[in-house]
């Protein structure tokens, strides 16, 4: 048996131990926003933060996490409040959103030690492949989510999880018809 926590509650995986994170989290804990992508730690899909740090989870086992704090995408923030999802949305990163989780994951890891990152330090933070080339968007995104932890920025992005289209459209100034339509 493996005990840590993950998304700040504790966990205990009868599974081999050898298993890497990325299954354990998607099929026994039902954490399916981390992503299977390459299964090698290059594409970075699956990336979640272990104790403060940026981990592809499809490179790690159960057993290397054993008394560690995981953190997935679902634990980032439960109503999509963080900055980094926020900006994700303010700066229309998501394309197909495969990758995203992992690139999210991996922002926020940055921020928290650098809320003032330059593009050389945000490629080298988030090295994760997004096939639909959003990169200047990304960059984009996680320079505003700085300026939202610094301080400097507020951000009325997307609404939660779970609210009806009509609802959203009260609720998101840009999401409403025009008068007339």
């Amino acid at each position: 048996m493996t005990k840590f926590s993950v998304n700040d509650r504790p966990v205990e995986y009868r599974m081999d131990p050898e298993t890497p994170l990325l299954w354990a989290l998607r099929d026994a804990s039902n954490l399916t926003g981390t992503k299977y992508g390459c299964g090698t730690g290059d594409c970075g899909a699956c990336t979640v933060d272990i104790d403060g740090e940026a981990i592809r989870s499809c490179l790690v086992t159960i057993a290397e996490c054993e008394g560690r704090l995981v953190t997935t995408i679902e634990g980032l923030s439960r109503d999509r409040s963080h900055p980094v999802q926020q900006a994700w949305v303010a700066e229309q990163v998501p394309q197909c959103g495969f990758c995203q989780s992992g690139m999210i994951m991996a922002a926020a890891v940055l921020l928290r030690g650098n809320s003032s990152p330059s593009d050389a330090e945000i490629d080298a933070a988030i090295t994760n492949i997004c096939r639909c080339g959003t990169y200047p968007r990304i960059r984009a995104a996680v320079r505003r989510a700085g300026r939202v932890l610094r301080g400097e920025e507020r951000i009325a992005a997307a609404p939660p999880p779970g609210i009806r289209p009509e609802d959203a459209a009260r609720a998101v100034p840009a999401m409403r018809a025009p008068p007339g339509s």
